[in-house]
C-alpha cells in the first residue's frame, strides 16, 4: 500500500496563505492605479530616449524631463489648433450623412440580392433587420464608446478617463526625472545577489517597452496620412481628413485596427456609387499590405521580437480592459516581460547546458 501523506497546516503557513490572499485582494481593488502606474511606466519608457538626447547636451535632468513634456505639449496643440477644426467638420458632416450613407447601402444589397434571384420576403427582412439603422448607428455609437475610454469601472467615463491619462502623464515625469532613485529603490527590494542582473535588465526591457510604442505610433501616423492623401486623390476630400484620422487612430490597434478604421470609408465609397467603392478598398489593401510587409516589420516588429500568438492574445486583453489604450500599453508589456524571460532564464539556461555539455 503507498503510503498516506499528511497535509499538516503550521501557524506560519496558515499566515503565509492568509498574506497571500490579502495581497491579491488589496491589489484587486487598487486595480485602477495599477493601471495607471503600467501606462505611466510605458510613457516613461517611450519618452525616456528624448530626455536623454536632452540631457547629453548638458542640461540637467529635471529640466530635461519638463523641457521634453513642454515641447510634445506645442507640438499637439500646434496639431490640435491647425488640423482640429477641418478634422472636427469633418467627422461631424460624416456624422450627418451617415444615416443617409447606410440607407444607401442597405437599399444597394436588396437590389443586389433581388437581381441574384433572393426574393423571399423572409430574407428581405432579415437583410432589413440586420441594417436596421437605428439598431446600427446605437451599436456604433456604444462598441466606438467602449472602445474609446474602456471599462466603466476603471476609466469612470470620458472624465475619469481623462484624469486618469493627465496622472499616468505626471507619474511618467517623475518616474522619468528621479529615474535612478527609483530603479535602486526597487531593486533593493529584492536579495543583494540579484542587485547587477536587475538593474542591467532596466535599459533593454525600457528600450524594447518605449521602441514599441514609437514604432506604432510612428505607423499609425505614415498610415493616417497616406488614406487621407489616397481618398482625397480619390475625390472623397470632404472626408478625407477626417476618415483618414480614424484609420489612423484605430490602426493603433494591431490585427484588428485596420479593418476597423477601413468600414467608414467604405461605406462612403459605397453609397456614393460607382467604381469608387473598389477603388477605396484597393487603397486600403495596399497600404495595409504596405504596413504589415514593410512599416510593422522595419518599426515595430524588430522593437517588439514576441511572437504573433502572444501579440494577439495581449492586444484581446487590452481592448477588453481599457479598450484602445489598453491594446497600445500591453503588448509593450508582454515585449518587456520577454526581455527578463529571455535574459534571466533562458539564456543562463542555455550557457549552463553548454558548460555541462
Amino acid at each position: 500500500m503507498i503510503p498516506r501523506q499528511k497535509i499538516s497546516l503550521s501557524l506560519s503557513n496558515l499566515l503565509i496563505i492568509g498574506s497571500a490572499a490579502f495581497l491579491l485582494l488589496l491589489l484587486w481593488q487598487l486595480k485602477g492605479l495599477i493601471i495607471i502606474l503600467m501606462i505611466a511606466i510605458v510613457i516613461a519608457s517611450t519618452l525616456s530616449p528624448l530626455v536623454k538626447s536632452v540631457e547629453n547636451i548638458g542640461v540637467p535632468r529635471w529640466f530635461s524631463v519638463i523641457s521634453v513634456y513642454l515641447m510634445l505639449i506645442l507640438v499637439l496643440t500646434g496639431i490640435g489648433l491647425l488640423l482640429g477644426p477641418t478634422i472636427v467638420a469633418q467627422l461631424q458632416l460624416l456624422l450627418e450623412k451617415l444615416p443617409l450613407y447606410i440607407e444607401t447601402l442597405n437599399k444597394q444589397i436588396q437590389l443586389f440580392m433581388t437581381e441574384k434571384g433572393f426574393t423571399e420576403p423572409d430574407i428581405l427582412d432579415f437583410i432589413n433587420q440586420q441594417f436596421n439603422l437605428q439598431s446600427v448607428i446605437s451599436w456604433t455609437f456604444k462598441s466606438s464608446q467602449k472602445l474609446l475610454i474602456g471599462v466603466s469601472d476603471i476609466t469612470r467615463g470620458i472624465v475619469g478617463g481623462v484624469l486618469n491619462v493627465f496622472l499616468a502623464i505626471l507619474l511618467s515625469g517623475y518616474m522619468l526625472s528621479g529615474s535612478q532613485k527609483l530603479i535602486n529603490g526597487i531593486v533593493s527590494l529584492f536579495p543583494v545577489r540579484w542587485n547587477d542582473q536587475l538593474k542591467a535588465q532596466v535599459i533593454p526591457v525600457s528600450q524594447r517597452m518605449g521602441g514599441y510604442i514609437q514604432g506604432r505610433l510612428l505607423v499609425s501616423f505614415i498610415l493616417g496620412l497616406a488614406v487621407s492623401l489616397g481618398l482625397k486623390f480619390l475625390g472623397i476630400g470632404e472626408f478625407a481628413l477626417g476618415l483618414g484620422t480614424i484609420a489612423g487612430i484605430t490602426n493603433l490597434i494591431p490585427f484588428f485596427g485596420p479593418v476597423l478604421g477601413s468600414i467608414p470609408a467604405l461605406i462612403v465609397a459605397v453609397a456614393q456609387g460607382g467604381w469608387l467603392f473598389l477603388w477605396v478598398l484597393l487603397l486600403f489593401l495596399i497600404i495595409q499590405n504596405l504596413e504589415t510587409y514593410v512599416l510593422d516589420p522595419l518599426l515595430v516588429g524588430s522593437s517588439v521580437n514576441v511572437p504573433p500568438l502572444y501579440q494577439l492574445l495581449a492586444v484581446l486583453s487590452g481592448v477588453q480592459l481599457l479598450g484602445i489604450l489598453g491594446a497600445l500599453i500591453l503588448p509593450p508589456w508582454v515585449a518587456g516581460a520577454g526581455v527578463l524571460l529571455q535574459n534571466l532564464y533562458l539564456i543562463p539556461k542555455l550557457e549552463a547546458e553548454k558548460e555541462n555539455s
